[in-house]
């Protein structure tokens, strides 16, 4: 099996193996590396293909989970793909990874399957008590393909889903956020059909996530995704948080990337953090 979150590695082990030259680019990232190291002693490398800001982002929203989400425990969550697709049939052209030419009607079963496996894995690893145990749940589930890739079927689903929601509300004369604007200003995702075809229909195919898709994922997830994002040191865009004005009640992962396209992922915060 091939492991999608490669075994912890010593952070600054790992940075002196990938920027060994002496270009700027070189010493800036060593400078955030060092920075991140201040923080987290470990990191642990995300499989590169367009999957990885939801891999990253799931993985470790499972490794610290201790309960189940609220959205996560409602009675409707499991008919989400039915009502989406009563009122929306554009949403049966939704590209399921390699399933090319199923059957009208396939797809909402499909996603249903996706989204109570989504919540049966949550529970499962929100229940283990012993952060070991829980580890070895989290590196089991990242090393079964076909799960695996189901569970972001359903990440992508429900940010479909908090997209419509968004551009309703907006249409409704509906407070939203800014972001939400801006994911709807594109050319390519003025409504959520476009956003679904041109954008959520490749992430994991052909692309990954975009900025602005940053910020739904995290308000799909109502999580805070916080990044280093190591080319932007000395920037006050170093750390950035998506949401950047989030819930105080939202629980907060945290992501390492060096150009906005791949995520790695930090562990074991130093001791002197934790207290």
């Amino acid at each position: 099996h091939k492991l999608s979150v490669a075994p912890e590695m010593d952070i600054m082990e790992y940075c002196r193996k990938e920027w060994r030259g002496n270009t700027p680019v070189a010493k800036r990232m060593r400078k955030g590396y060092e920075a991140v190291a201040q923080k987290f002693a470990s990191i642990r490398r995300v499989r590169g293909d367009n999957y990885c800001a939801l891999r990253a982002t799931l993985f470790q929203a499972l490794s610290q989970a201790t309960q189940l989400p609220s959205w996560l425990q409602s009675e409707d969550f499991t008919m989400l793909s039915e009502n989406l697709l009563s009122k929306y049939d554009w949403i049966n052209q939704w590209q399921l990874k390699e399933k090319l030419g199923r059957k009208i009607g396939e797809i909402g079963e499909e996603i249903k399957d996706c989204l109570i496996l989504l919540r049966k894995k949550w529970k499962s690893i929100s229940e283990i008590k012993g952060p070991i145990e829980k580890q070895e749940a989290c590196d089991k589930l990242f090393t079964n393909e076909e799960e695996e890739y189901s569970l972001y079927e359903a990440l992508k689903f429900l940010m479909l889903n908090t997209a419509i929601e968004l551009y309703n509300d907006d249409k409704n004369g509906r407070r939203v956020p800014v972001f939400s604007w801006l994911l709807f200003a594109r050319d390519t995702s003025s409504n959520p059909c476009q956003l679904m075809h041109n954008h959520l229909n490749h992430i994991g195919h052909s692309g990954g996530l975009e900025q602005v898709e940053m910020f739904l994922l995290a308000y799909a997830l109502q999580y805070t995704i916080q990044v280093y994002r190591l080319y932007k040191y000395s920037t006050d865009e170093f750390i950035t948080l998506y949401p950047n004005d989030p819930e105080e009640d939202w629980p907060v992962v945290t992501l390492i990337t060096e150009d906005d396209r791949h995520y790695n992922i930090p562990v074991r915060m130093c001791q002197e953090t934790v207290l």
